[in-house]
């Protein structure tokens, strides 16, 4: 049976969820939730895992880190964006750039930029190298954006790089014609924190496009751009040309650029910003690559093509094809971050690589949360994302009903995100998250229906009914049948979930 309550049982935690949630009008929708699901479910998530931090214990430190996110929320969101890198250099400029004070690799692209950063985070780890790692969107809590060295910053330690720029990020407000946004504050938080640590190598990934985003104030010595697809095209482009020429702004003079496989117009694009900045290039399929692959248990077996030779039998334990690439991808800038291709022309250490890559790890990606029915958590929201994890699941999972459930941006190509889930969903439950961004549970199902038919869409507005309707629906397969649960559509829906289910 569920773990989740059913409606005539008593109240307990799961029910107080949304009531937390309402009660915190003055705080930012998507801060409440992360805050009301770490209350309302700390005891039954068992231990928190190290890159999903849990509120902290400590009752002053706790209300130390509220009041830092309470004062975050007041700012702009990351959906609200004025494209300009100025706000962020006048902070640089106040704190001395310390973004300057590391080597760096800069990630973009449109998938698979968080899970290639976490795979780089890993490799220079093992090769005994002190890494910062900037990521976005966190998944439960806001700490996970800003890692030492493989691990989230400490609450204590995110609190207290808060206050030590606070002076300097009001003295930018003060004269700026607009104040800086959560996100600014956040990436001039990570650079400033790896300053203070300090790192070895800094692994940043953006957080929208290239060229005016935030963490574009770093010159990274590697720059990485994973499979650029169609997604904010609003602000982007329409075209993965257009987009493409956004996301080149991180491609800077006498860097070395590893591509993943492109479409043919950014590949064009990016080419040529290469050629334009005398940057070096290493393109997946070419210089470097996939190998061969095996599906193997937890996860699969690799030989890659690096830029210095072949590694094989590297053990991943990530499911699907697409993690297969973000391997190749992220092996390659590392080979590259230390000279492999060009200063030197040995590999590196083989044992070395395989101990990395065997450590890896990347929450909300195809994340197996529960059994019997096994309940399995990806971050898919868009098209080409929902592709890539709906090839996985086939791959990797024998479900004979596969039941999702799916709350979705309203700023997303929703329609063409649940026409690449239609194929292997028996059914779909539609659903949304609490962030005022949520496409409305009634909207989404109307799309659903023209995608799914009716007959094959069941609506339920609150997450945990939602999850508790498809867990129904996957138990009907009996205990032994292979009945399983994929919830995607969204990072928080995701978030929200993974707190509302524990992990494990």
């Amino acid at each position: 049976m569920s773990d989740l309550p059913h409606e005539n049982e008593q109240p307990g935690p799961l029910d107080s969820f949304e009531e937390i949630i309402e009660a915190e009008t003055d705080r930012d929708p998507d801060l409440a939730v992360i805050e009301a699901g770490s209350r309302t479910l700390r005891t039954q998530g068992g231990a928190p895992q190290a890159d999903v931090p849990a509120r902290p214990e400590d009752p002053e430190v706790d209300k130390a880190l509220r009041e830092v996110e309470a004062e975050l929320a007041t700012r702009w969101g990351e959906t609200k964006l004025e494209p300009s890198v100025s706000r962020i250099s006048a902070l640089m400029d106040v704190l001395g750039d310390p973004q300057r004070s590391y080597p760096s690799i800069h990630i973009t692209g449109t998938n698979g930029k968080t899970s290639t950063a976490r795979m780089i985070e890993c490799l220079l780890g093992a090769f005994e190298l002190r890494t910062g790692r900037y990521t976005s969107p966190h998944v439960q809590s806001v700490t996970e954006r800003i890692s030492l060295d493989g691990a989230p910053v400490s609450a204590e330690r995110f609190i207290e790089t808060y206050q030590d720029i606070k002076p300097y990020i009001e003295m930018v407000d003060a004269a700026q014609e607009y104040r800086l946004s959560f996100f600014e504050v956040l990436t001039g938080m990570a650079y400033a924190a790896f300053a203070d640590a300090p790192v070895d190598v800094a692994v940043v990934e953006v957080g929208m496009g290239g060229t005016w985003d935030a963490t574009n104030v770093i010159d990274g010595d590697v720059a990485v751009v994973t499979p650029i697809g169609l997604d904010h095209t609003d602000r982007l482009g329409g075209t993965t040309g257009e987009i493409a020429g956004e996301k080149a702004g991180v491609i800077k003079q006498g860097a070395t650029v590893i591509l993943a496989q492109q479409p043919v117009d950014a590949a064009q694009v990016l080419l040529k910003k290469a050629v334009e900045v005398d940057a070096t290039v290493a393109r997946e399929g070419l210089e470097f690559g996939v190998v061969a692959r095996q599906v193997a248990v937890g996860g699969q077996m690799l030989t890659l093509r690096g830029l210095g030779g072949e590694y094989p039998e590297v053990y991943l334990p990530l499911h699907g094809a697409h993690q297969a690439h973000n391997a190749a991808v992220a092996l390659a800038a590392v080979e590259a971050f230390f000279g492999v291709g060009a200063q030197r022309a040995e590999p590196l250490d083989i044992d070395t690589v395989r101990k990395a890559f065997a450590a890896v790890s990347s929450p909300g990606r195809l994340e197996v949360v529960r059994r019997s029915p096994t309940v399995v958590l990806d971050a898919a929201h868009n098209p080409a994302g929902a592709e890539a994890t709906a090839e996985a699941v086939r791959e990797a999972f024998d479900f004979t009903r596969l039941i999702g459930v799916v709350g979705a941006s309203g700023d997303k190509n929703v329609r063409g995100l649940l026409e690449a889930f239609e194929p292997i969903f028996a059914e779909v439950v539609v659903t949304q998250n609490s962030s005022h961004r949520a496409m409305d549970a009634d909207e989404l199902a109307a799309i659903a229906v023209e995608v799914f038919g009716d007959e094959r869409v069941q609506v339920e507005p609150r997450l945990p009914d939602a999850l508790e309707a498809a867990i129904t629906l996957a138990e009907e397969e009996g205990e032994f049948a292979g009945g399983g649960v994929l919830v995607t559509g969204s990072v928080i829906t995701v978030g929200e979930a993974r707190l509302l289910l524990g992990k494990g």
